[in-house]
């Protein structure tokens, strides 16, 4: 079996973060989606590495997607040609027209690490005399999404009527949003602020094309169209 879109995340919550109406978006719409955690999240201040892990399944089975794998990197040290060959391997297993991966502008460092080794990944995974499991194979192309850190995008996606999705797949991370261990510490994550943050973002994305809420994406080759009229 193959996937229509493939989405990284370089922890169990960031894809829901990011693009998590987008993904709603596409199951709706009939396409066959796949979700890849990097790393299990164990150096996060708050949940255990089992938590965050059923969490990450809550999450998947909310968004409706078909699978979502993790490839056990670790936390903090996300990079290496051992890494780099594991992700080449996910993509040719799956073959996905459409890759999301995390934005290369962001405030943490595992999200900055993962963008540049998957962007690698990802055209090795296309090279047929490049060492790994599988056939070569190419997606149609790659589209970074925002976790902390938004820049101009290059479009915006309609996620309005996936929304109330996108919020229940977040509810699924209690251990980073609402955490009730009794060692649970504050966080940037724990704060209400921060959920208001994400959809803040995604209102302006949205009042900017006219739509309540809009999730962006960032393409690095320019994008086709027959003629400059709207």
């Amino acid at each position: 079996m193959t996937v229509d879109l493939l989405a990284f995340g370089p922890h169990p919550d960031d894809i829901e973060i990011g693009a998590a109406g987008t993904v709603a978006k596409q199951v709706r719409h009939g396409q066959r989606v796949g979700l890849c955690d990097l790393t299990r999240g164990e150096l996060g201040s708050n949940g255990t590495v089992e938590e965050r892990l059923a969490e990450a399944q809550a999450g998947a089975a909310a968004l409706g997607v078909a699978w979502r794998e993790n490839l056990h990197w670790p936390d903090g040290e996300i990079g290496g040609a051992d890494q780099i060959r594991s992700a080449v391997e996910l993509v040719r297993r799956w073959r996905p027209r459409t890759v999301l991966i995390p934005h290369w502008a962001d405030r943490h460092p595992d999200h900055v690490d993962a963008s540049q080794t998957l962007t690698t990944a990802v055209f090795k995974s296309g090279l047929r005399k490049y060492v790994a499991g599988g056939d070569a194979w190419r997606p149609d192309w790659v589209c970074y999404y925002f976790i902390n850190d938004a820049t101009s995008p290059s479009f915006v996606v309609d996620v309005s009527r996936d929304y109330e999705i996108k919020r229940r797949s977040l509810d699924c991370h209690r251990s980073q949003f609402a955490p009730d261990d009794a060692d649970a510490v504050s966080t940037r994550l724990t704060t209400p602020r921060f959920r208001q943050l994400i959809e803040t973002r995604d209102a302006g994305f949205g009042v900017a094309v006219g739509v309540a809420f809009a999730e962006g994406f960032v393409v690095r080759q320019p994008i086709l169209r027959s003629d400059v009229m709207r």
